[in-house]
């Protein structure tokens, strides 16, 4: 099985990460190729970064050459995968989903700890379109960007964890999900340190394509998530001959 892991920002190290922390979730005989897009942001932080981000994550595993079975989107409450929905056959999970959806198996209301405040709004939003907002107690900014992740990161754990304790004791969640793929990797610290179940999205993701694709399940075509109709689209597919970088 070759699942796809595809970072939402260029940033190369974080596509790594995001891999690293995809692999050591996976089974034995699952492939993870992680996939940097070729064109966007360093960072996703913003409306304008997420739908950029979008065609960019569409464009670099549409050009992608080998056969997979499945793809992560691993970035927290971005747009794109019901693009990527229609246009693929295999199952897309994308790591918001997938980790809130986790997180309603380990306890009555779960929050999210994110990066920025900013980005609060629109987590809030992709959350609700899931339906997955009814047992969200919060959602947490933890003050620090995406890229000091890797900069600053015990700054990064401490600030993530001062929030999760506050939305443990302050809005009654009894599940901390980790808002940003740039996160990966940073549970179990987190887990030891807040005394609840964290759930990191990269991981409940890959578990959950694995899941879908051992069951022979992928996304229903009937109606909403239907191949894109035949019709000239101007621009697309991109013109490059540039493969997206994979690990």
């Amino acid at each position: 099985m070759r699942i796809l892991v595809a970072n939402v920002n260029t940033t190369g190290s974080m596509t790594d990460s995001i891999a690293a922390q995809a692999r050591s979730i996976a089974s034995a005989g699952t492939d993870i190729v992680g996939i940097t897009p070729r064109f966007g942001a360093d960072s996703c932080e913003g409306n304008f970064e997420s739908y950029l981000a979008a065609i960019a994550v569409m464009d670099a595993v549409t050009c992608y050459a080998e056969p997979f079975d499945a793809v992560v989107q691993a970035g927290y409450g971005e747009h794109g995968r019901e693009g990527l929905q229609e246009l693929l056959d295999v199952p897309v999970v994308d790591i918001t989903e997938a980790a809130a959806s986790t997180a309603m198996f380990l306890g009555h209301k779960y929050s999210v700890v994110t990066t920025l405040d900013r980005t609060v709004p629109l987590i809030e939003d992709r959350l609700k379109l899931a339906g997955l907002d009814a047992r969200c107690a919060s959602v947490r900014a933890s003050g620090m960007a995406v890229l000091e992740l890797e900069e600053e990161p015990d700054r990064a754990v401490e600030a993530i964890i001062n929030q999760a304790m506050l939305a443990v004791r302050e809005d009654k969640a009894e599940v901390i999900v980790l808002g940003c793929g740039g996160m990966a990797g940073l549970d179990e610290e987190i887990r030891q340190r807040a005394g609840v179940p964290v759930v990191d999205g990269v991981a409940a993701a890959v578990t959950i394509a694995e899941s879908l694709v051992r069951m022979r399940l992928s996304t229903s075509k009937v109606r909403t998530y239907a191949a894109p109709r035949p019709k000239t689209v101007i621009g697309w597919p991109l013109n490059s001959t540039d493969v997206p970088a994979s690990l």
